[in-house]
């Protein structure tokens, strides 16, 4: 058995999707077009990442230990990651050997922790 289908609560789904597709490489998923309510997102594996809209009057909060992870290659790909997104305005931090990797962690357009690690 495998694990294939996520969903994550995010403040602005419309937004999340382009970052998401911009920067990891995810696509739209099925028919149904992205929209302010939801959309569908798959990576090269076939996981499928649900999208919802946050109800409205509240906020996005995960727990402090939630993240969702992007596995590299090698410390290059990490660092070039990095580098897009400094380049596109997000507030990154530089990676860091932390827990015996090459990695570095930021609050993702949607209101959820990534985690860029090789």
């Amino acid at each position: 058995m495998k694990l294939n289908h996520l969903n994550l609560t995010v403040s602005n789904v419309l937004e999340t999707h382009r970052f998401l597709e911009k920067h990891f490489g995810l696509k739209g998923y099925g028919t149904l077009a992205p929209s302010e309510a939801m959309s569908f997102l798959s990576d090269d594996n076939g996981l499928v990442l649900a999208l919802f809209r946050v109800a409205k009057g509240t906020e996005v909060k995960y727990p402090p230990g939630f993240h969702v992870g992007f596995i590299q290659e090698s410390e290059e790909q990490v660092n070039q990651i990095n580098q897009r997104l400094r380049e596109d305005g997000f507030k990154v931090p530089k990676p860091a050997r932390l827990h015996g990797s090459w990695t570095f962690y930021f609050q993702s357009p949607g209101g959820f922790k990534i985690e860029v690690v090789c």
